[in-house]
């Protein structure tokens, strides 16, 4: 396993201080140490406000952006494949303050995703994220789709 995979407190470190989160004020609040779990947070600053003076819809999609497949690559390992394959944003309601996205990885998924791939088929598993504000109001919705394939060498292993 890769080494940045192999902590959950590095992971949330570097991820951070990644330069698409960190300019955009986006910040992982907390991951789980079996990475089925991460909250992402969002603060509207001055630099992520839009003309109408409320939360960029660049900065709300992009709290999204690698995490399903980040977890599910330090889940399932080097043996698999796990790309961001397309995701859709729906925007509800402005976001005028901080907002956040609870994004969760349950037993049911995860089964699904390696029975689905055990023989080395690609598999396309879809998931809903909720981003809502302090009060929990919903302010967007993004379902994102990945690419999931058991490399063909760890077929047999």
């Amino acid at each position: 396993m890769r080494l940045i995979f192999a902590r959950p407190r590095l992971l949330k470190f570097l991820m951070n201080y990644w330069p698409p989160f960190w300019g955009a004020g986006i910040r992982i609040e907390h991951l789980s140490k079996d990475y089925r779990y991460c909250r992402i947070g969002l603060v509207l600053r001055w630099w992520n406000k839009n003309a109408n003076r409320t939360q960029y819809g660049g900065s709300l999609f992009s709290m999204t952006d690698p995490v399903y497949s980040m977890l599910l690559m330090a889940i399932l390992g080097d043996a698999y494949v796990v790309w961001d394959r397309g995701a859709q944003i729906t925007f509800i309601k402005p976001g005028k303050g901080r907002v956040y996205a609870d994004i969760h990885l349950s037993q049911a998924q995860l089964s699904e995703i390696l029975n689905a791939t055990k023989d080395g088929r690609k598999h396309f598993p879809r998931f809903r994220i909720n981003i809502v504000d302090e009060e929990g109001v919903l302010i967007a919705e993004v379902e994102r789709t990945l690419y999931v394939r058991k490399k063909i060498q760890a077929i047999d292993s």
